[in-house]
C-alpha cells in the first residue's frame, strides 16, 4: 500500500516566516549594501595557508552545515577560491552524516519531480527511483555488464532530486507571484542563501561485485520499471550540491563521485585506458571521444564512458593547463589538497567519494542588485571560459554519471577550446524555457523554470520538449 506524501513539520510551520523574509529580502535588495570582512572557515595557520579541511568537520558524524550567510566566509568583498572548495565539502559531508538508518540529506531534504512536485513514497520507501534520462542529450547511462562477473548483466543508472524547506516555500512564492503578476515574468528576483537542490545518481547493487559492495553508501528504493514498483537495494554513484551562498544568488555548483567508476583522459597520450573492469568503463583502452557521445538510442561506442577534463579542470594536447578565465593550477591545486585532506580524516564509506569540482561566478564587489542584474543579463555568457569572462572554478564542470554525454559537444579533441568548454552554466542560463524568452535569475533552477510552466498548464512532456528545443538551439544547431 503506498505512503501518502506529507510535508514536513517545520515546511508547514516556516511557510509564513520565510514568505515575509522573501518578500523583505527582494524588496530592499536594490539598495546597495557592501559585503562585510571575509570570515576565516578556522582561524588556523593550516587552513589560511593551504587549501585544507577543518578539523571541526570531523568526526563525520558532527559534521555542522556550512555558514553562508551574514559573518560567513562570503561575507566579503574580495572571495578566495579556497573558500568555495570547502564549502563544497562540508556541504556534502553534513547532508551525508549519518542521521538514525539513514543520511541528513535522506531525512531531511524533500525529494521532487523534475517539475518540482514532491514525491510519494512507494512501497514504504520514502526513496523513489523511475528517471533515466540525463540532461540535455536525454542519453541513458548504463553499467558494463563485466563488472560483476557473476552475473554479467548491464543495469541502468537512476536518477533522484531533493530540495530544502528553503527553496520550496520561496519557489512556491515566486511560482504564484508570477503567476498572479505581482512580479513580471522578467525579473531580477534571486533564491535566498540557504536554498538547496541536490541530483543524485543510483544504480541497483546487483550491478557491483559483492567484495566491492561495502565500498559504496547503500539504501533501498523504490524503483519504477516494467510498469510497477519493486524494493530494491541500490548503491549511490554521484551527486550534485547546487547551493545559495551570500553574495551568489547564481547557485555554488559542487559535484562528488565514487572514485572508482571510470578513468580520465589522458591529454599527453590522447587514449583513455584501464587495466581492469570498471563500472561503466570495459577493460581496455580507446582513443576515441566516441564513448561520450550519444547518438540515436545509444552511445558512439559502448561501456567507454570516461571524464574527459580531471576535476573539471581545462586542459590542452600535451597535458597543460588551458589559458581561461580561471587562473590554474591554483584551482586544481586546491581541490587536490583538501581531496587529499577530507579522504585521510574520513573512516566511513564516504571515503570512497570525491569532490570533483565547483562553479560559480566573479561577483568581488558588486551589491546584490548588481549580482542579479549581472546574472540576468549575461544570459548568453555566464558559462564562458575565455579570458577576462565571469565564470569562475572547474570550467568545464560535469559528473560522469549525469552529464555522461554533455561533457563537449565537439567531435575530436582537436576542436575542444577555450571558447568552446561545456560547463553547468551552458545550460542552466537566465533565460527560460518558454517562448517568451523571459530572464530571471530564478531560472537557472530548471526544476523551477519547469514548475512555472507545469503552473501554467503545461504538461511534462511539453515541458521536456521546451528543454529540448533550448537545448537544441544551444548545441545542435550551431555544430
Amino acid at each position: 500500500m503506498n505512503t501518502k506524501f506529507t510535508y514536513p513539520v517545520s515546511y508547514l510551520l516556516a511557510i509564513f516566516s520565510l514568505f515575509l523574509i522573501v518578500i523583505s529580502c527582494n524588496t530592499n535588495k536594490k539598495e546597495k549594501t557592501d559585503p562585510q570582512p571575509p570570515v576565516a572557515y578556522e582561524n588556523t595557520k593550516e587552513n589560511k595557508d593551504d587549501c585544507n579541511c577543518s578539523s571541526s568537520w570531523f568526526p563525520h558524524a558532527q559534521t555542522p552545515p556550512p555558514e553562508e550567510g551574514k559573518g560567513s566566509p562570503f561575507d566579503t568583498t574580495s572571495t578566495t577560491n579556497c573558500i568555495f572548495q570547502q564549502w563544497a565539502w562540508q556541504k556534502f559531508l553534513w547532508l551525508t552524516k549519518p542521521e538514525g538508518k539513514k543520511t541528513v540529506f535522506e531525512n531531511k531534504l524533500i525529494q521532487v519531480s523534475s517539475l518540482m512536485i514532491p514525491v510519494q513514497p512507494q512501497l514504504g520507501q520514502s526513496l523513489v527511483l523511475g528517471d533515466i534520462h540525463q540532461a540535455g542529450s536525454s542519453g541513458i547511462l548504463k553499467t558494463n555488464s563485466q563488472f560483476n562477473s557473476s552475473i554479467q548483466k548491464s543495469d541502468t543508472v537512476y536518477y533522484s532530486i531533493h530540495i530544502d524547506d528553503t527553496l520550496k516555500i520561496a519557489a512556491d512564492y515566486f511560482k504564484n507571484a508570477i503567476l498572479e503578476e505581482i512580479i513580471p515574468r522578467n525579473n531580477s528576483e534571486t533564491f535566498p542563501v540557504g536554498s538547496l537542490e541536490l541530483k543524485v545518481s543510483w544504480v541497483k547493487t546487483s550491478a557491483i561485485p559483492a567484495d566491492k559492495l561495502s565500498e559504496y553508501y547503500q539504501t533501498k528504493a523504490a524503483i519504477y520499471e516494467n510498469n510497477k514498483y519493486t524494493v530494491q537495494d541500490v548503491a549511490l554513484l554521484g551527486m550534485h550540491v547546487v547551493g545559495v551562498v551570500i553574495n551568489h544568488p547564481e547557485f555554488i555548483w559542487a559535484t562528488f563521485e565514487h572514485n572508482d567508476m571510470a578513468p580520465n583522459y589522458d591529454w599527453k597520450t590522447n587514449t583513455v585506458s584501464s587495466t581492469d573492469e570498471k563500472l561503466i568503463f570495459g577493460k581496455g583502452n580507446t582513443s576515441s571521444i566516441n564513448g561520450i557521445i550519444w547518438s540515436g538510442n545509444q552511445p558512439k561506442e559502448l561501456n567507454k564512458a570516461f571524464t574527459l577534463f580531471e576535476l573539471g579542470v581545462p586542459r590542452t594536447q600535451g597535458n597543460d593547463f588551458m589559458e581561461t578565465s580561471q587562473k590554474e593550477p591554483e584551482n586544481y591545486d586546491n581541490i587536490t589538497k583538501i581531496n587529499s585532506c577530507v579522504h585521510s580524516k574520513l573512516e566511513d564509506v564516504w571515503k570512497n567519494y570525491f569532490y570533483n569540482g565547483g562553479l560559480w561566478i566573479n561577483t568581488d564587489g558588486l551589491s546584490p542588485k548588481k549580482q542579479a542584474d549581472t546574472i540576468r543579463n549575461l544570459a548568453d555568457t555566464i558559462s564562458h571560459a575565455t579570458k577576462g569572462s565571469i565564470a569562475r572554478g572547474s570550467l568545464n564542470l560535469a559528473n560522469l554519471t549525469m552529464e555522461t554525454y554533455t561533457q563537449t559537444f565537439q567531435s575530436d579533441v582537436h576542436k575542444i577550446n577555450a571558447g568552446n568548454l561545456v560547463n553547468c552554466f551552458v545550460c542552466h542560463n537566465s533565460e527560460n524555457f518558454n517562448e517568451d524568452n523571459a530572464k530571471s535569475p530564478l531560472y537557472l533552477s530548471h526544476i523551477f523554470n519547469g514548475y512555472l510552466e507545469h503552473s501554467t498548464g503545461k504538461t511534462l512532456e511539453e515541458v521536456n520538449t521546451l528543454k529540448t528545443k533550448e537545448f537544441n538551439e544551444l548545441f545542435i544547431q550551431k555544430e
